[in-house]
């Protein structure tokens, strides 16, 4: 269940996907991340813990069961089997060419994420070159953490859409979410 529109009324489905994932308690952090924006989790092989570890399982604490994750073999398996189309695709690399503010409006978007460590291959990159999105940080830090780049990345591609909240309130706009 997607629980956001665009100013249309048309659903937004989100992808996060990390390829090669090598710490566990991000991917824990980006699963309850994925369940709380209502985005699917890819996890693509090969992964540096197990999904089976506690660690895994406390980082996505009592939420873990409920993330929408499939476990893919290769990224070219989970191109075939999910066809992103053109401009469905968002690859993140600080290498990226655009600024993740630009990200494109469509109903259906993938946020593609390398490994802690090595980021995404060079094959990727390349195949979606004109898709290369970075988020902006100082000369003195290497990278983001990969939940952190995550879910801004996510929440910046829901930006647009019609406000969403699981919890009664009201805000000074008037939005009142649901209980």
């Amino acid at each position: 269940m997607n629980i956001s529109s665009n100013n249309h009324g048309q659903k937004l489905e989100r992808h996060v996907v990390l390829v090669a994932p090598e710490i566990h308690w991000n991917t824990g952090n980006i699963g309850r991340t994925c369940l709380a924006a209502g985005a699917f989790l890819h996890l693509i092989k090969p992964l540096g813990f197990s999904l089976d570890s506690r660690e895994v399982q406390r980082a996505g604490l009592d939420y873990w069961e409920k993330v929408k994750v499939t476990l893919w073999d290769d990224f070219d398996g989970f191109y075939r089997e999910m066809s992103p189309q053109d401009g469905e695709v968002a690859v993140f690399s600080k290498k990226g060419t655009r600024s993740f503010w630009s990200l494109p409006c469509v109903s259906r978007l993938f946020l593609v994420f390398g490994s802690e460590t090595r980021g995404l291959a060079e094959d990727i990159l390349d195949r979606y070159a004109s898709a290369t999105y970075y988020i902006p940080i100082s000369a003195e830090t290497r990278s983001l953490n990969l939940s952190t780049a995550a879910g801004i990345a996510l929440y910046e591609s829901l930006r647009l859409s019609r406000p969403f909240h699981g919890w009664t309130h009201r805000s000074s706009s008037g939005y009142e979410g649901k209980s």
